[in-house]
């Protein structure tokens, strides 16, 4: 939770900083620097659901076509018996 924290504060200070170079306004650097961490929060909340779904389908890809490249290399000797 501590790095969190401090991860935090520091992307504040960058987001303030920049801003505040390019602007010279307090105002304006406050502003954005409060703002675009909640936009990068919106963000990566769909991010995340998009490369979860994305992962899933390519997992069930993967796995199939793993297990089918096991089974021809073990030959019959790994398939279950069929009864």
């Amino acid at each position: 939770m501590l790095k969190t924290l401090t991860f935090a504060i520091l992307h504040f200070a960058t987001a303030f900083l920049v801003v505040y170079a390019l602007t010279g306004s307090f105002v304006i650097g406050g502003t954005v620097a409060l703002i675009e961490p909640l936009c990068n929060t919106v963000v990566f909340y769909l991010h995340e659901r998009a490369w979860l779904r994305f992962g899933k389908r390519k997992a069930e890809r993967t796995t199939s076509y793993g297990h089918d490249v096991l089974l021809r290399h073990l030959g019959n000797k790994a398939r279950p018996a069929d009864k």
